[in-house]
């Protein structure tokens, strides 16, 4: 095959790739995103579907007694004691949760990218003072100091929150980043093109960060479900403020009206389930970019995306050498 030939090939596999990038990905990572997507739905549409403000009382009349109405063709999530519509609770919890995840992701990966990046790329003193803050905030015990500090904050917003979320989980991603950009810098890729005279900033944004897109991805994913899961449990033991509705504040409500002991299910069933679903489609989609990031775990998908299943009755495999022919020299 002439290198033309090759070059052709190579062109038809990679766009091949990248229009089956999407069908073949792994069946859990498709459902995770399906349900991530529905609930980013809900967060931004949901609140214009709410039949009322949740603070308000529906009807002292209808609930004078504190007594919590099942759910009807009125009220489909039923109300809690103090006669609140408990669906619009929870298309609002719903927004608040969802934002409250995606701005501590956010926040974190910026501080994760840029700390481990420069660390590891650097190296040399650089990378010691920033690997001892890494360290620290490791070893910060995170929830016993969360809890403080937004104790010392009472009326924090959701902003605020996120802000002290990421700052108290930056850390762990960070020396991951690290790690590969140790690894990175010394290929002859990077080499070749600071040989070349790139600037060491695009060394950074055009050789290093593209070959760390599935890490970082990983890396958002994960610090989503840490906000989720650890604003959920905040707003349970009523550590942040209960004004703002979150899934967590609609846990808090439902244990301050003994929701499980009187059995007012519609009061915990609801924000329980969103909260389950929410983070199993993260814990979904971290499976399925792990699954496309490892070599060992995407070989069923590398087959289908190259076209061919079997070769010589044996699996190919990423990790197996290339055959390489010997040829005899001519007499």
């Amino acid at each position: 095959m002439t290198p033309a030939m090759a070059e052709a090939a190579d062109l038809v596999l990679v766009r091949a790739g990248r229009r089956g990038f999407v069908r073949n990905m792994p069946t859990k990572a498709k459902v995770g995103v399906g349900v991530l997507l529905l609930f980013v739905l809900l967060a931004i549409f949901g609140p214009l579907l709410a039949t009322q403000n949740p603070s308000a009382a529906t009807s002292i009349v209808e609930n004078s007694r504190n007594i919590a109405l099942a759910p009807t063709l009125h009220h489909l999530f039923g109300t809690d004691t103090f006669g609140r519509d408990v669906l619009s609770e929870w298309l609002f919890s719903l927004r608040g949760t969802v934002v409250l995840g995606l701005l501590t992701a956010t926040i974190a990966s910026i501080l994760t990218v840029g700390v481990g990046v420069t660390a590891g790329f650097l190296g040399g003193i650089a990378d010691e003072g920033l690997g001892l803050v890494m360290n620290i905030f490791i070893v910060l015990p995170a929830l016993p100091l969360l809890i403080i500090v937004l104790t010392f904050l009472p009326n924090s917003g959701v902003v605020t929150i996120a802000l002290v979320l990421a700052l108290l989980g930056w850390s762990w991603g960070a020396r991951v980043i690290r790690a590969q950009t140790l690894t990175l810098r010394g290929r002859d890729f990077v080499a070749a093109a600071r040989e070349n005279g790139e600037r060491t900033w695009r060394l950074v944004v055009f050789e290093v960060l593209p070959n760390e897109v599935s890490l970082i991805a990983a890396n958002f994913v994960g610090t989503f479900l840490y906000a989720v899961l650890t604003s959920v449990a905040l707003a349970f033991l009523g550590v942040t403020p209960i004004s703002t509705w979150t899934l967590g504040t609609m846990l808090y409500w439902a244990q301050n009206a003994n929701a499980y002991i009187v059995g007012y299910w519609w009061m915990y069933v609801p924000p329980g389930i969103a909260v389950a679903l929410l983070g199993t489609s993260l814990v979904l989609i971290n499976f399925g970019l792990d699954e496309l990031g490892n070599p060992r775990l995407r070989g069923s998908v590398g087959r289908k995306m190259l076209g061919g299943g079997r070769a010589r009755g044996g699996a190919w495999r990423p990790t197996d050498a290339t055959p390489v022919e010997i040829l005899e020299p001519s007499a």
